[in-house]
């Protein structure tokens, strides 16, 4: 794509067995870090994260697994994905913003565990 950079999102999402801090934090890192290394993204290139919760997990902020992670100068948001009916329970979503020269074609989105029922078309 030549030398341009420009601003990319992102999806990923994961689940957990039960609301449990240590499940949603290890979960987060898990999906965190295989988006960076599926997408090749040095910290420095990552702008923000906006993490969603389903209703049924509130025991941590998933973004404590980003600060620990070190990204302590990253803008990061947590919130509550809306609760639709039916929809996937103990999940964990995130949207990363990241400065790239790749195009959206070229981005890998990240689903894992029970979360890949949410894009069967990029398994």
């Amino acid at each position: 794509m030549g030398d341009k950079m420009s601003v990319r999102a992102i999806r990923g999402a994961t689940t957990v067995e039960d609301n449990d801090k240590s499940q949603i934090i290890s979960e987060t890192k898990s999906l965190l870090s295989d988006i960076i290394i599926k997408n090749n993204i040095a910290k420095e290139d990552v702008i923000s994260a906006i993490f969603t919760l389903t209703k049924d997990l509130n025991a941590t902020f998933p973004a404590i697994a980003a600060r620990e992670l070190g990204w302590t100068e990253i803008s990061l948001m947590c919130t509550s994905e809306i609760d639709v009916p039916g929809s996937l329970r103990n999940c964990i979503r995130v949207l990363l913003h990241i400065n790239t020269d790749k195009s959206n074609s070229e981005i890998r989105h990240v689903y894992l565990k029970d979360a890949k029922v949410l894009r069967t078309d990029i398994g």
